[in-house]
């Protein structure tokens, strides 16, 4: 496990987006493609706005989310349309590479459960990831597998309809713990001293079920990403 800390959320963004384009870009040389999967929030977001100009083959790349917000599509709320605000409707990424989950309003209906078992067959094809983003909230929920829910406790399925989050809106999809633990390389990244309490749970290495980010791991690397104030109770 590598802990980098940055002083201001603007650097930490800056350094992410250069770390993830040289990763991607390595495994592009190495293999002619690579993954990566997306995450929400200000701090998520930040970093895809930075990675625009990277020198990426952007056809060969292939895009996931970890979570959705189960919104209609559209929605600015739902981590699919930030991340193209930021970052897909900027770059040439071949459409037909972008694996959103199902909206709200789509093919599945008002239904998330057939929306994480489709997410899921999807995902039957792809043993890994190149790179996993995550963002980490206040009370340690990651993707969104939040604390003591039947999320955390998932150990066979890849996604999961979640529902009753404590935090709006309350109907999600998620990849689970398991699934996230394909990842080669698993990124946590997060600011502000609200989250310094959850941050040094998980990095003593609290339960997952009381710190679901504490189980997010790469299987041959995890990286946590801190602004100076996330950091703060280590």
């Amino acid at each position: 496990m590598t802990v980098l800390t940055y002083d201001t959320p603007e650097e930490l963004a800056s350094a992410a987006a250069d770390r993830l384009a040289a990763a991607l870009a390595s495994a592009q040389a190495a293999r002619g493609t690579a993954s990566v999967v997306l995450t929400g929030g200000r701090t998520g977001t930040a970093v895809l706005a930075a990675l625009r100009s990277a020198p990426l083959d952007w056809s060969a790349l292939d895009v996931y989310w970890g979570d959705e917000r189960f919104l209609p599509a559209g929605d600015p709320e739902r981590n699919e349309t930030q991340a193209r605000e930021a970052l897909l409707d900027h770059v040439p990424v071949s459409p037909d590479r972008v694996h959103a989950m199902a909206p709200s309003d789509g093919e599945f209906g008002d239904d998330p459960d057939a929306a994480a078992e489709a997410y899921a067959v999807l995902l039957a094809g792809v043993p890994t990831f190149d790179v996993c983003l995550l963002g980490v909230g206040e009370e340690g929920h990651t993707a969104s597998i939040f604390p003591h829910s039947p999320a955390v406790l998932e150990t066979a399925r890849a996604v999961v309809a979640v529902r009753d989050c404590p935090k709006p809106p309350p109907t999600r999809v998620s990849l689970t713990l398991p699934r996230i633990r394909t990842a080669a390389e698993v990124w946590l990244m997060t600011t502000g001293e609200a989250k310094a309490e959850a941050v040094a749970a998980a990095l003593a290495g609290a339960s997952e079920q009381d710190i679901p980010a504490a189980g997010a791991r790469g299987h041959r690397e995890t990286i946590w990403f801190l602004d100076q104030k996330a950091a703060s109770a280590r």
